[in-house]
């Protein structure tokens, strides 16, 4: 809307009268009176054509210019007129950053330095897995001794190595103070004995089967005399899986750690260990290296020495 037009319409008009007035007044004859009402003609219609150029209809609202560059030139409208961009107040597109590469945690053997061998029958931190045969396969511990703990089994299967005897005693000792009974259900297993014992778990559930219940021969930590099996003197759940639940399952799953040993297939690591949950079977590392698995929550000794899984034979 023109909000002027009435000022405008009157400025339009009143040259005309003031100009005749002037000539009657001020001209004497009808010659001058001509020139001087076309002059003021003239110069009534340039006020009004400067007047309406006022009085044209309100545009549309714009975006006010910067400030700091202001325009003395008239914008001319486009048939599809963009918004212009205020340089002031446009942010710029911030740079894309690449995510910044975390590196690789170091494996768990790196927080203790390599002491023992990995690979020598004769080292603690000796591992046997399906990846990882015995080196002689035929290998028989030096030093197999029996402990003097509560046994439920007689011969080979109740001798340890001399290092696990001992670790073996202090642990029972400290069960049986706290009400717990823990028996040795298995020991050593000779080679020989190996053979035997997978041989019948391939007769009666196939070797596939066997594969998950029975180390092939050469393949067993028993062999080593580093690890054996626990009962609690009831034999209900022997080497069943509700032996997890047993006082010395439950027990040695929370202090066994204090005294070098390590549940060495624990529940839902058959991926990485070749083997299902066996509450039961012990394996002694060491007190050092057993206490720092269960500080950082590691689980198996594969992981905490950063050794490939090895869930099955190659």
């Amino acid at each position: 809307m023109c909000h002027d037009c009435a000022a405008v319409n009157g400025a339009f008009s009143e040259p005309a009268n003031e100009t005749a007035a002037g000539e009657t007044v001020t001209l004497g004859t009808a010659a001058a009176g001509a020139t001087r009402r076309s002059f003021a003609r003239f110069l009534a219609a340039g006020a009004g054509l400067t007047a309406l150029a006022a009085c044209t209809p309100d545009a549309p609202a714009q975006v006010p210019p910067s400030s700091s560059a202001p325009s003395t030139s008239p914008t001319v409208a486009s048939a599809s007129p963009s918004p212009a961009l205020d340089p002031t107040t446009v942010s710029p597109t911030p740079a894309i950053q690449s995510p910044t590469e975390v590196p690789a945690p170091p494996s768990a053997a790196a927080a203790m330095p390599r002491k023992f061998s990995l690979t020598d029958p004769a080292s603690p931190w000796l591992v046997v897995n399906k990846h990882r045969p015995l080196v002689p396969a035929a290998y028989v511990p030096a030093d197999l001794v029996q402990p003097n703990i509560r046994l439920a089994v007689s011969g080979e299967a109740a001798l340890l190595n001399s290092t696990t005897a001992a670790a073996a005693e202090a642990m029972f000792a400290a069960a049986a103070q706290e009400g717990v009974v823990m028996t040795l259900a298995s020991g050593y297993r000779s080679h020989s004995t190996q053979v035997s014992t997978y041989n019948g778990y391939v007769a009666s559930r196939g070797q596939a089967d066997a594969d998950t219940a029975s180390a092939r021969p050469g393949y067993s930590e028993h062999q080593t005399g580093w690890a054996f099996d626990i009962g609690d003197g009831g034999g209900a759940c022997s080497f069943q899986p509700c032996f997890a639940e047993q006082p010395a399952a439950v027990w040695a799953k929370a202090n066994a750690y204090r005294f070098g040993f390590v549940v060495r297939y624990p529940w839902m690591f058959h991926p990485i260990t070749g083997y299902y949950y066996e509450p039961w079977h012990l394996r002694y590392i060491g007190v050092e290296a057993a206490t720092d698995m269960a500080t950082r929550g590691i689980n198996t000794v594969e992981e905490y020495f950063g050794l490939e899984a090895a869930p099955g034979y190659p």
